[in-house]
């Protein structure tokens, strides 16, 4: 690097517009590669999808004491049997299809006739559905079989036949006819080989391709690195086998469905229905279109029709809200943008079989992308995972000066859980990361102050918030072990007990029964403001009242008010001198208080013990639900816990 800090400056600012120009260069040449290998590519993918698919069959042979080669070669060969014998059924009853779709046309234009009849009533609408009737007509003409010669003689009757001049094009060689038949007979061939060949050599070489996977994945945490692997094969073997299982499930149901309707041809279109429901969203309407015109054409009236779309409208949500969620859970793990991003490009690159391959391939990225470190890029493009976790959404819309949206999250939250837990895993975790960056100057003061009256703005509203136990209970006491005390534990979700704890003021000791029994004092900065409002907040909540004060309003306490608890909130790094300092003169400004310090940054147990000896403090907790445990615990007048609905 050049010793000019000009250069090396301009070096600095080029850097991103670098990176980013090789990164559009990195996807448009992996695009291409993709493009121009399709003919390698495809094989090798379907052959990867169809190994997850045929691993259970071989692992089960394998247990049998079956050796590898015999269970591979046997597995294989049987799906590709039943690939086979699926293709010679597809093309028989297509054929079929084919061979009465022109006895169908006199009734598709007697529909169309009586449609135009039924539209030219009603003026625009004719106009409106002239064009498909137009069309309609136009196909029902090309399904007709050709007029013969003597037809044609009857109808011409005595007049002078035209002279017919037909067109023949050079009789091309014996050698050209073969090689243009035998290219659209091999080229399919030597696919179905590459894909038999790939799937055969995957399945027998499995261990040694999961090795390599290691070694390109990073082989320097073996165990994380081979764990995360077998898990993401199990997981993608499992995912595609109850696909499989499932789709195949609703092309027997379409088709057995049609048969009782009276659709012809209802094995090829449960065949298709199958194959197309591997394509998301979209698969199922694709393949109730054929059918449903197959029975518009077929029946004179409507209904075979009408049954026909029931059973697709019926049948799929069934299939997809379900059946497919007990099976392999309610998502694929993409996001539903991925999938259509996905499908997008894959139909793009690959065709029609892009199409079918989009959901499966894009899968297998998700999923490495979760247990491979450094693919994990892939997971936050294509999962269905949030981005951003509760509290960094949290920061970022009291950053961006939103807090309706941190509101309504809190909202969706308290549904389930306590509003001190709702405080300490978001509001408090997002206030650390705030004083990180301010502490890393990424924050100038108005912001923080800015930050700081946003949260303050969630707290006060959520706390006029009722909780899911508040509203099940209200604030009645229940008897410990009763069926209302236990509803009560279980309407705030996975908390700890104290949050489902209300005390009355017949339950507080003499010296908590003032009008504010508890004093929370602020260090001073806008979000140990912030947090300190929520340690207030929380205690109230559960029978303790409190109020804020700052260290000069401590100080300066009328000779009267004598709390039972102050509580001292610290969110930033600080000074144990003056926690001290402040603690001696709390205690000096009221003798026998006791003292509650809450570091709300520190995690460390061994970090805790020490800075409780050093600053002396009655209860020294990092989190509000421990707070509020402590205040609850003093605050009884008697030592049994009285359960309440609190959240």
């Amino acid at each position: 690097m050049s010793d000019d800090p000009v250069t090396a400056r301009l070096m600095r600012r080029a850097l991103p517009v670098v990176t980013a120009l090789a990164s559009l260069l990195l996807v448009v040449t992996l695009a291409g590669a993709l493009y121009l290998g399709r003919d390698i590519l495809v094989p090798v993918a379907l052959a990867i999808l169809l190994s997850f698919v045929l691993l259970p069959a071989v692992r089960a042979l394998r247990r049998w004491r079956v050796p590898r080669v015999a269970a591979v070669l046997v597995v294989v060969l049987l799906a590709f049997g039943i690939l086979a014998a699926v293709g010679g059924l597809i093309a028989r009853e297509a054929a079929q299809l084919a061979t009465d779709l022109p006895r169908y046309s006199l009734t598709l234009r007697d529909k169309i006739t009586a449609l135009r009849a039924a539209t030219a009533e009603r003026g625009g609408l004719s106009d409106s559905f002239s064009g498909f009737f137009d069309m309609a007509e136009e196909l029902g003409k090309e399904l007709q079989p050709p007029a013969t010669e003597a037809a044609g003689d009857a109808r011409l009757g005595t007049a002078e036949r035209p002279m017919q001049v037909e067109i023949h094009a050079p009789r091309s060689g014996v050698l050209k006819t073969l090689g243009s038949v035998a290219g659209g007979v091999l080229h399919p061939l030597a696919t179905l080989g590459l894909i038999l060949l790939f799937t055969i050599f995957i399945l027998l070489q499995r261990e040694d391709l999961r090795n390599r996977a290691i070694r390109l994945a990073g082989s320097s945490d073996l165990r994380r690195t081979t764990a995360a692997i077998d898990d993401a094969t199990g997981r993608l073997s499992r995912l595609f086998l109850a696909q499989l299982i499932l789709n195949l499930a609703f092309g027997v149901v379409i088709g057995i469905g049609l048969w009782a309707i009276g659709v012809p041809s209802p094995i090829l279109f449960g065949v298709i229905a199958a194959i197309s429901r591997f394509v998301p969203y979209i698969g199922a309407v694709i393949s109730a279109v054929l059918p449903f015109a197959i029975a518009v054409a077929v029946d004179p009236g409507w209904s075979m029709a009408i049954q026909v779309a029931l059973l697709f409208v019926i049948v799929e949500p069934i299939a997809g809200h379900v059946v497919e969620p007990l099976l392999y859970g309610h998502s694929t793990g993409i996001s539903p943008m991925a999938v259509i991003l996905a499908a997008t490009i894959w139909t793009f690159l690959w065709g029609p079989i892009g199409l079918l391959l989009a959901t499966p391939l894009t899968v297998c990225l998700v999923v490495l992308g979760r247990h491979v470190e450094r693919l994990w890029f892939l997971d936050v493009i294509l999962g269905d995972r949030p981005a951003l976790g509760p509290q960094e959404i949290f920061y970022q819309r009291m950053l961006a000066s939103d807090p309706d949206e941190a509101i309504e999250q809190g909202r969706l939250f308290l549904k389930e859980r306590a509003l001190v837990t709702y405080y300490d895993e978001v509001a408090l975790a997002a206030l650390r990361m705030a004083q990180e960056d301010a502490a890393r100057g990424s924050l100038d003061r108005d912001r923080q102050a800015q930050v700081g009256s946003n949260v303050r703005a969630v707290v006060e509203t959520l706390g006029q918030v009722r909780g899911r136990g508040l509203a099940l209970l209200g604030r009645r006491r229940q008897k410990p072990g009763s069926a209302e005390a236990e509803a009560a534990l279980a309407a705030v979700g996975p908390d700890r007990s104290d949050a489902a704890v209300v005390l009355r003021s017949e339950d507080l000791a003499p010296g908590w029964r003032g009008a504010a029994p508890v004093l929370c004092v602020t260090s001073g900065g806008a979000f140990d403001e912030a947090a300190t409002l929520m340690l207030a907040q929380t205690l109230t909540r559960h029978g303790l009242t409190a109020r804020v004060v700052s260290r000069q309003d401590l100080a300066a306490l009328p000779p009267g008010e004598r709390p039972a608890m102050i509580c001292f909130s610290y969110l930033d790094p600080i000074s144990l001198s003056q926690v001290r300092l402040t603690l001696r003169r709390a205690r000096q400004a009221v003798p026998g208080v006791s003292v509650l310090v809450g570091f709300w940054r520190e995690r460390d147990p061994a970090s805790l013990g020490r800075l409780r000896r050093q600053i002396a403090a009655d209860r020294l907790v990092t989190s509000l639900g421990d707070a509020l445990g402590a205040a609850l615990e003093q605050a009884r007048a008697t030592p049994e816990p009285m359960r309440q609905a609190a959240e």
